[in-house]
Parts: C-alpha cells; sequence; structure tokens
C-alpha cells in the first residue's frame, strides 16, 4: 500500500519531535561526561558544554587510586546482588499470595502491606531495633529493612491478576502443586515484569547510601556510594592523609560531582540492555492459543 500524504507528513513530525527527546536526554548526560574530564578553570568558567576542555585525569587518579574506593565498590555489588535477589523472591511470592482472590486473609495481607506506606516507626526506633537485633554493621542491615518494596509489590500483584487462570486450572488437573505451577507456570510468563522490578530494586539498592551511613561505621563495610558522599563532603582517606595537594583539591572540588554521578550510573547503564527488550516484548505473547 502506498503512504498516504498525512501519514508521510506524520512520520517526519514523529522523527523530529523523537530526535528532540533524544537530544534533551542526552545533552545533560554528555555534559556530565565532559565536565568529569574538564579542568578547574573551564568548569568555573562555564565553558564545558559537551566535550572537555582542558582534560586531565586528576578526580579519576584520586577515586580510582585509593584502593578503599575498590573495596566499597565491591561491596556495592554484592549488597545490590544479595539485596536483589532477596527482595524478587520475596515480593514475588508475595504477590502470587494476594493475587489470589479465594485466598482467605486476602485483604488482611494486602492492608498489612498498604499500612506501611503510609506508617513507619520512624528513624530512632528503625536504628533501635536494627542495633538490637544485632544487623549493625552487617549486610542484612541494608537488605532486611528494604526487601519489600510496597509499591513493586501491587505492580506484581496487579500483573498475576490478570494471568489466564486457565493456565494454572490446566496444571492442577496435570497434577501440579503450587509451588510447581508458580515455578513451571507463572514465572515464566513474568519475565517481562520480573525483569522490570529486576531493575527497579538493582537501581534502588545501587544508589542506596543512608542506610549504610546510619548502620555501618567501619570503612572497609561502606558501599561506594557512602564513599563518594565522603568524599564530595572533602573527607576522603586521599585528602584527610594529605595525599593530594592544594592543586589537585581545587580540581577535585570542581568537577567531583559530575565524577561522581558518572561513576555511580554507569553500571546500571550497562545493564540496562540487557532487560530493555522484556519491556517491549509482548507479555503473553504465545502464551494462551486457540
Amino acid at each position: 500500500m502506498k503512504d498516504t500524504r498525512g501519514y508521510r507528513v506524520f512520520r517526519v513530525f514523529n522523527v523530529i519531535v523523537l530526535l528532540g527527546v533524544v537530544a534533551a536526554t542526552l545533552y545533560p548526560f554528555l555534559m556530565i561526561v565532559a565536565q568529569s574530564f574538564s579542568s578547574d578553570t573551564a568548569i568555573r568558567s562555564g565553558k564545558v558544554n559537551i566535550w572537555p576542555v582542558g582534560f586531565n585525569l586528576t578526580t579519576y587518579q584520586l577515586v580510582m587510586g585509593d584502593s578503599m574506593f575498590w573495596t566499597n565498590y565491591r561491596n556495592t555489588v554484592v549488597y545490590t546482588v544479595v539485596a536483589t535477589a532477596i527482595a524478587l523472591v520475596l515480593t514475588t511470592c508475595y504477590a502470587y499470595v494476594i493475587s489470589k482472590h479465594h485466598l482467605r486473609g486476602r485483604s488482611v495481607l494486602i492492608g498489612i502491606a498498604v499500612f506501611t506506606m503510609f506508617f513507619n516507626g520512624g528513624l530512632i526506633p528503625n536504628y533501635v531495633l536494627i542495633t538490637s537485633l544485632g544487623l549493625k554493621n552487617t549486610i542484612w542491615a541494608i537488605v532486611l529493612p528494604n526487601a519489600i518494596s510496597v509499591f513493586n509489590l501491587l505492580v506484581m500483584k496487579a500483573f498475576f491478576e490478570n494471568l489466564p487462570p486457565d493456565l494454572e486450572e490446566a496444571a492442577q488437573i496435570d497434577g501440579l502443586g503450587t509451588y510447581r505451577i508458580l515455578w513451571k507456570i507463572v514465572i515464566p510468563l513474568s519475565k517481562a515484569v520480573i525483569a522490570t522490578m529486576l531493575l527497579f530494586y538493582a537501581v534502588t539498592f545501587w544508589n542506596s547510601w543512608f542506610a549504610a551511613f546510619l548502620y555501618m561505621d567501619r570503612s572497609e563495610l561502606f558501599p561506594v556510594t557512602v564513599y563518594l558522599r565522603n568524599l564530595i563532603a572533602g573527607s576522603s582517606t586521599a585528602q584527610s592523609t594529605g595525599a593530594v595537594g592544594a592543586a589537585d583539591i581545587a580540581q577535585v572540588s570542581s568537577n567531583i560531582q559530575a565524577v561522581t554521578m558518572l561513576l555511580t550510573v554507569l553500571p546500571i547503564l550497562c545493564v540496562y540492555p540487557f532487560v530493555q527488550r522484556y519491556f517491549v516484548s509482548g507479555v503473553m505473547l504465545g502464551s494462551v492459543k486457540g
């Protein structure tokens, strides 16, 4: 079929709009990358746009030359992987349970989850609880308090409710139990929502710093976000030991925020392409026929 004139105009307009969106999205990121490689003078004078001016690696050398940075970076990877795995398991199981309308006490379980969205014990009671349980200076102080996001839970619940009940009924007739139905039927059909929750939880735990800042007092246990926060505050190990000169400190103070954001967001950018296809794929494509 031949394209109509109106459709061709629409395509041109659509391309122009999308290119504008891409430019508006990429420009801030490119500017941050340029600032992270630019000199102190160029940054302060506002000469840096999307290309580095006065190229230098002073801040990168300071940050990546410190062994504590790599220790904290490793901690962040471990914390994120463990916390995301636990959060996915708990959220999936909880959401699957409360998605069953025939479950007795279903409204109570939903009410308990929703209640925590609006009310919590507060900072001091949480700190006392974590300390009394002996979780301070452990990975569990970061993982357990945030193991289930109620928002993510409700999203998965709504997704499970939309799955065709005929599939589970057929599986029950074939002799599958609840756990095998969840593992063999539900989870394979839920790759899209699980990938979405994976990304949400991973980004949350990767960027989290306040829990570690609050519950950990040993620098070798910090995640990299706390290390970079301390670096921004001027209290990094390299600076406190006098390993960096006055000129280097001035340079660091100019582009440390750009370096910090780049080092923090880069791993997430590397992971995102692997889960992107689940956002655009048909969730139920080919699962039910006839």
